[in-house]
């Protein structure tokens, strides 16, 4: 079979089961894990088919959400150096909301025994993660907790975030773009997000590239509401610039 029938095939899988994962395409076809890969990128580039950790999905369901276990494992590199990179943005004796979001959680896990903070969130693995650290206040935000993500939505966590001013947010999106803004694949979850960001000071979003350009269902936020993008170096320095134009500063850790 050459290259573009075994694409074409791909891509009828991936469209009538909603997703193809790499290893079970290399067992049908008969090819490498490696081939598999290169057909990927192939649809990918003609805006086919959407990479995502270990597989792809067709092109335009922006309703797409992966699981927790799935994100935490993606871009793990990058999120670890987005993450050390935020802590520089963390108030001395402040107050920050930290969004629900694996790279969120990440800087969670991060900060320093000797940090002096007030720290809200609405998302159970982070406020697992601060629980116990000796110089942390912790205030859980309370709600109907999404199974996917472990973060609280719906109207007790809109009403609490619309009680408080932080220092700092620190925000996650599943996608991010000039044109787009901040999006999310649920509205539940966006409306809560869109509440943290209006309850802060300063907004940082910490994003790895690969979600650059993705779009989803639900808006929260225009990028420009956010002050300071931390991505990693995947984002071009030309979608740098341009985001930079817009009026958010980018470090790309």
């Amino acid at each position: 079979m050459y290259a573009p029938e075994r694409q074409q095939a791909i891509l009828r899988l991936a469209r009538e089961g909603g997703r193809v994962d790499v290893l079970s395409l290399a067992e049908e076809f008969q090819v490498t894990a490696e081939t598999i890969r290169r057909d990927l990128k192939a649809l990918d580039r003609a805006g086919l088919v959407r990479r995502v950790h270990g597989g792809a999905i067709p092109s335009g369901r922006l309703d797409f959400e992966p699981d927790l276990t799935e994100r935490e494992s993606t871009a793990a590199g990058e999120k670890d150096r987005i993450a050390k990179a935020a802590l520089a943005e963390l108030p001395v004796d402040g107050t920050v909301i930290l969004d629900a979001g694996t790279t969120v959680a990440r800087l969670a896990a991060a900060i320093p025994l000797e940090a002096s903070l007030t720290v809200v969130t609405h998302s159970l693995p982070i406020a697992a993660r601060l629980a116990d650290h000796p110089g942390i206040q912790l205030h859980l935000i309370g709600g109907r907790v999404r199974h996917r993500t472990r973060a609280a939505v719906d109207a007790w966590a809109l009403r609490a975030y619309g009680e408080i001013r932080a220092d700092v947010a620190f925000v996650a999106a599943n996608g991010f773009s000039a044109e787009h803004g901040l999006t999310t694949p649920d509205l539940a979850e966006s409306a809560v997000k869109r509440a943290a960001v209006a309850a802060a000071r300063r907004v940082v979003l910490l994003a790895d590239s690969a979600k650059h350009g993705q779009e989803h269902f639900a808006r929260f936020a225009g990028l420009d509401e956010v002050d300071l993008l931390i991505t990693d170096s995947g984002l071009s320095p030309d979608d740098a610039a341009a985001i930079e134009r817009g009026g958010t500063e980018v470090v790309r850790a």
